[in-house]
């Protein structure tokens, strides 16, 4: 169980991260809202890859990672743009 919630935050953080980068210019978001919303999109990613049959290959699974990535860009921005009205 440990492992399990060590292994969906360092998905987290490398999506989130990949998300951020992906993005334009900066993001006014944290970097525990960036790994809970890499999290978020990990899952979310996986749903759909496998939904449309592509969540399992041979070798490196880039589709469903690229659908992850942008899953994450999707909630950044949108946690972003949230966070941006408060102030």
């Amino acid at each position: 169980m440990l492992s399990a919630i060590i292994s969906a935050i360092v998905i987290g953080l490398i999506i989130g991260a990949l998300a951020r980068l992906v993005l334009p210019g900066r993001q006014n978001i944290s970097i525990l809202l960036t790994i809970l919303v890499g999290i978020v999109a990990a899952v979310i990613g996986t749903f759909l890859a496998n939904a449309i049959g592509v969540a399992t290959t041979n070798g490196i699974d880039w589709i469903e990672l690229v659908l992850q990535v942008a899953v994450a860009a999707v909630g950044v921005t949108v946690v972003g743009s949230l966070s941006g009205r408060r102030r």
